[in-house]
């Protein structure tokens, strides 16, 4: 079950679901908009290895917007801060963004519960675009969980995305053994 408008202010109320900064004007129907922090990121080297740390350069987006390029990996940060104590976030592009050629996850749309910060996004684009610090980007769905959670992400001791940030964060998947 998907958390309608009123519900999601209401959990807003509870302190279940926590948005900042929080404009009213961003609540739809069934979800929140989320807007384009002001930095990207794209990894140091072409070539990335699943089994090692690989280092990203992230730069400020500047007034006058950033040209995405296709072929190329960027990784973005939401303007908001999000916690979700009680639901599952999904976050999905805006279809004004896919109209735009802009995909804004490669697989990462699900958080858990218990998830407490900016989402990084894994942005990647049809052809070439100019994006602008503070833009819509995406929605943010609320999910009803059946049953108790057992360990909230916040709290699990091997959680590699709990560092608060207002970056965008490289993968961690070297973090993995395998």
């Amino acid at each position: 079950m998907i958390l309608s408008d009123k519900r999601i202010l209401a959990e807003i109320e509870k302190g279940t679901i926590i948005i900042e900064p929080f404009r009213r004007e961003c609540l739809g129907t069934n979800s929140y908009d989320v807007h384009l922090g002001k930095y990207l990121a794209t990894y140091k080297d072409r070539v990335l290895d699943a089994k090692i740390h690989n280092e990203i350069i992230h730069f400020e987006i500047p007034k006058s917007g950033f040209m995405l390029e296709p072929n190329t990996l960027y990784l973005g940060v939401t303007l908001e801060y999000t916690e979700t104590h009680k639901h599952v976030p999904f976050l999905e592009g805006k279809s004004s963004t896919g109209r735009l050629g802009i995909d804004i996850h490669a697989t990462a749309g699900k958080g858990d519960v218990g998830f407490c910060n900016t989402w990084t996004l894994e942005i990647s684009v049809a052809q070439p675009v100019r994006v602008y610090a503070g833009m819509p980007i995406g929605q943010l769905i609320y999910f009803v969980v059946e049953g108790d959670v057992q360990t909230m992400y916040h709290t699990k001791g091997n959680a590699k995305y709990n560092r608060k940030t207002t970056k965008p964060v490289e993968s961690m998947m070297w973090k993995n053994e395998f």
